[in-house]
């Protein structure tokens, strides 16, 4: 079984009820869970939160959710709590409860990268970078990978480092890769990183990926054109077209 877990939290400190804003007559959360059922890979798609308002919207528009913990760190970590109510969940997807505009064929791509590579056990998304404001934008997460595409690390610098360019013309001697905050596990997996405390580059970067890394879990990195639009702090609204 796939399971696809879409995390929501009211109180976010750059923005506050974010999961119930709305967006063209539709609020957020439900604009993810939409999108969420109609990818093709996942048999189960279920909202994980930690407030009522956000529980009895999802009930209202007819969706499945859960009342999780308050206290988690991390959307991560309230995918785990929700993950064991789905014993038979082989495969947990975390999808972001802020990317209003996800694509089905992001979430099928992101399974199928984590089913087709069975030494790794985690998989996350990347784009080619082709703007110098996302390049050096240090919200804008970038990934360098192996070539079996292995993430080798997350940073918010640039990376890698171009010797003997000036920063302005990187783009034009390297590719770049924005990382995409989706994330497939295997059940095991989530629930063992769960369990893992915080490590220096994660603190670093504050970067919880990087916790994995350090800890020795492989994540694979499938490759895809289609950019997304996260919702982090109200003046992003102003990127939707």
């Amino acid at each position: 079984m796939v399971l696809g877990i879409i995390p929501a939290r009211f109180a976010s400190s750059r923005f506050p009820g974010k999961p119930l804003i709305m967006i063209g007559g539709m609020s957020m959360v439900q604009r993810v869970y939409e999108q969420a059922c109609q990818a093709k890979t996942l048999h189960h798609v279920v909202v994980a939160t930690d407030d009522a308002r956000i529980y009895d919207h999802v009930l209202s528009f007819g969706g499945a959710v859960l009342l999780t913990r308050p206290e988690h760190p991390s959307g991560t970590d309230r995918c785990a709590e929700a993950a064991l109510h789905f014993p038979a969940a082989e495969l947990v997807l975390n999808i972001q409860g802020d990317e209003p505009f996800v694509q089905p064929g992001q979430i099928d791509l992101l399974a199928n990268t984590l089913m087709q590579r069975p030494s790794h056990s985690i998989a996350t998304l990347a784009k080619a970078i082709g703007d110098p404001e996302q390049l050096h934008n240090p919200n804008v997460v970038k990934v360098v990978f192996s070539r079996q595409n292995s993430a080798l690390y997350f940073s918010r610098h640039p990376i890698p480092y171009v010797r003997g360019a000036s920063p302005e013309s990187w783009l034009a001697h390297q590719t770049f890769y924005k990382h995409i905050g989706l994330y497939a596990y295997r059940a095991r997996a989530l629930q063992r990183i769960s369990r893992l405390a915080p490590t220096a580059l994660e603190k670093a970067e504050s970067l919880e990926q990087l916790r994995w890394l350090e800890n020795g879990l492989r994540i694979a990195v499938g490759l895809t054109a289609l950019e997304t639009i996260g919702i982090d702090t109200p003046e992003d609204l102003k990127k939707i077209p």
